[in-house]
């Protein structure tokens, strides 16, 4: 290993990045055909947020790894590589180093089932199927790969089988929590597909009661959210949040447009149309707000809550932590946001409306509404990542606990934001569709261009970050108003918990 290589390492270490992307460009020079160098600088540039950058690197080294496959006939590390860019949300790449490397070795069997995964999220329904059965035929016993290909047979409209195999899964003797886990909730999925519906709560249950015993769940602290929750009611004051009101802000520093709610009321679905629009840029799930939280963070040593450190900010402050969130958005995205209005969509930063109104007084928010239980049910059906938020998703109760904190917050902040918003209710997107979006548009100060109908077209040759990528590359359909209706015995140890906010927003009870 070169000392170029050692000390970037040694700065990775020491969590100093550009550092780091400093040492590993200089080993990728000393030695441009040294995959390891390129891998290390595209990885340092990717966590910098530099991704377009980081991926041009990412991208040689796995050519230069196909390189030496071929003649080596080992494909561990092109496959490893692909799992890389699967995390970087470049499935296109990934798909491309896993066909390579099937075809220098056909019986890896993890490079097929990345194969899958990867051409699942680019929409590519049947051959990522195919794909899972190859690695399925592999290691026909693979509980997890069993479960794979049954999601992608749901996937594929191929339901029948889909529930036969997830059944049969379920009775494996050596069965793992987080396989078994998975294996209810796909079943609920399916079983709700074909119709079975007084079988799918027993399968959420199921799988809820299993959660506990995940790894990924166990790390995670429950009260971190609701906590902070409660006590950014007291402390985001109408003083704080319209301190800054009347600020005239740098003209290469605009606010951006926020599209947040709760999950699965219908964000990403907004966020399609409007970037369908050809003046509209769309952020899709990214890190900017959580990033300028940690800047604030660190510019005040740690020490106290967002909300007292906001108190301390002066003017210049404020507008640094204004341009740290353009920095990291222009190293994300580069020149392709062009004069384009800016749209952030990351759902959960309903969470930090607080920060981001107090950092953008000037902002415009979108805010999504649906039906409370049809967001529940949505919710607790959905398999999510655990993290502080999701967590909160694996119980019936817990999800209608968790819903009811985030929009408490939203009732109690709403009335002292100095930005300006509106709450769109996704049944309103369905049942007329042009007349919604026209005063969304009229909001966001741009015209209307029926062009905007057609947002599923553009949506099924992209990667979206949400679970619902699949759903908005389809057109507009109307079978998820009032599909609680199928379920309305279940709601009976939630119902408490859910009926102000149906009084508030005006659904029917009923």
């Amino acid at each position: 290993m070169t000392d170029s290589m050692r000390l970037g390492q040694a700065a990775i270490q020491n969590k100093n990045l550009p550092e780091a992307v400093e040492y590993f460009s200089q080993a990728s020079k000393e030695n441009p055909k040294d995959p390891q160098a390129l891998a290390c600088l595209g990885q340092a540039l990717c966590w910098q947020g530099k991704l377009d950058d980081g991926m041009v690197y990412l991208r040689q080294c796995g050519q230069l790894l196909l390189k030496k496959a071929r003649k080596s006939r080992d494909v561990k590390l092109v496959v490893d590589l692909a799992d890389q860019l699967q995390h970087w949300n470049d499935y296109a790449g990934a798909a491309e180093l896993c066909k390579q490397a099937v075809q220098i070795v056909p019986q890896y069997t993890r490079a097929f089932q990345l194969l899958a995964l990867s051409l699942s999220r680019l929409n590519q329904k049947k051959p990522a199927l195919a794909a899972g059965k190859q690695a399925l035929k592999q290691v026909p016993d693979n509980a997890m790969l069993s479960i794979l290909v049954a999601t992608l047979e749901i996937n594929d409209g191929q339901s029948e089988s889909a529930r036969q195999r997830l059944e049969k899964a379920l009775q494996h003797p050596l069965i793992k929590p987080e396989e078994k886990f998975r294996a209810h909730k796909e079943l609920a999925r399916v079983l709700d597909k074909l119709g079975f519906y007084d079988q799918v709560f027993s399968h959420l249950h199921a799988a809820g009661e299993v959660s506990p015993r995940l790894p990924e769940v166990q790390q995670q602290n429950p009260q971190l959210v609701p906590n902070m929750l409660a006590a950014y009611k007291h402390e985001f004051d109408a003083d704080l949040l319209g301190r800054w009101r009347d600020t005239a802000f740098p003209p290469e520093q605009p606010a951006p447009v926020f599209v947040l709610g709760f999950m699965r009321t219908g964000t990403t679905l907004t966020q399609e149309v409007l970037g369908a629009h050809p003046d509209v840029f769309v952020a899709d799930e990214t890190d900017l707000v959580m990033a300028m939280a940690n800047e604030l963070r660190r510019l005040f040593n740690h020490q106290g809550s967002i909300p007292d450190m906001l108190k301390r900010l002066d003017r210049d402050g404020m507008l640094y932590l204004r341009a740290f969130y353009w920095q990291r958005a222009r190293a994300l995205f580069g020149d392709t946001i062009g004069s384009c209005l800016f749209l952030d969509k990351t759902t959960m930063n309903s969470i930090d409306i607080g920060l981001i109104n107090s950092i953008f007084p000037d902002a415009k928010l979108i805010f999504l509404l649906r039906d409370p239980r049809d967001v529940c049910l949505s919710c607790f059906m959905q398999t999510m990542i655990p993290n502080p938020t999701t967590v909160h998703l694996l119980t019936w109760v817990g999800t209608a606990r968790f819903y009811s904190d985030l929009m408490s917050w939203w009732g109690d902040v709403k009335p002292k934001l100095s930005m300006d918003f509106i709450e769109l209710r996704y049944e309103d997107t369905v049942s007329d569709f042009e007349a919604t979006f026209r005063r969304v548009f009229d909001f966001i100060d741009l015209d209307w261009d029926p062009k905007v109908a057609d947002f599923h077209k553009n949506a099924a040759g992209k990667v979206i970050a949400s679970p619902s990528f699949s759903q908005v590359a389809q057109p507009l359909y109307s079978s998820s108003v009032g599909r609680w209706k199928r379920y309305e015995a279940d709601y009976a140890p939630i119902a408490d918990i859910l009926q102000p906010f149906i009084e508030a927003y005006g659904y029917e009870l009923s």
